[in-house]
């Protein structure tokens, strides 16, 4: 009787500590998943602050997802569709000396799925006759071809909000 009872608890321990094990390769698997998620949001950001800081504003929105369903959210409403939201982009900052330099900071990522994420930050733009500055949200979503905003809020700070 003791024998059995000695089986189970063997039995039940090994089971236990089978599934810890599983358990936390799966966690495992699961932060190196996410980490090389926010490694490729990442690399799409410095190439978007790149292309921004050498006045390109074609190779600035390559990270937004080409649909007529991408929206851009800011102070003058809701942009819709990925040419709509370039060009915006163009009327706003229309040369070099308009874009300045752009810098992300503070960045926060969610993931919200396995294929969706929000990524918060702060974004600062330098030029020679005034520094701009804000905060971003953006949502990410994962196609065949790679992470691609989907929806852009950006919010200008209230130290730089017209007076």
């Amino acid at each position: 009787m003791h024998g059995q009872i000695a089986s189970s608890r063997l039995g039940l321990a090994f089971v236990l500590a089978f599934g810890l094990l599983a358990s936390i390769s799966a966690y495992a698997q699961q932060k190196d998943a996410r980490e090389s998620d926010r490694t490729a949001i990442r690399k799409i950001l410095v190439a978007q602050q790149t292309a921004w800081n050498q006045g390109n504003l074609e190779a600035f929105v390559v990270g937004y997802w080409q649909s007529p369903e991408l929206t851009f959210s800011g102070s003058e409403g809701v942009q819709r569709g990925y040419d709509g939201v370039l060009a915006r982009y163009k009327k706003s900052y229309p040369d070099k000396a308009a874009m300045g330099q752009l810098d992300f900071s503070d960045l926060e990522f969610h993931f919200l799925g396995k294929d969706a994420a929000l990524v918060l930050g702060r974004w600062h733009l330098k030029r020679e006759k005034d520094e701009l500055g804000g905060t971003f949200s953006l949502v990410w979503q994962r196609f065949p071809d790679g992470w691609k905003i989907v929806h852009d809020h950006t919010s200008l700070g209230s130290e730089f909000a017209k007076k």
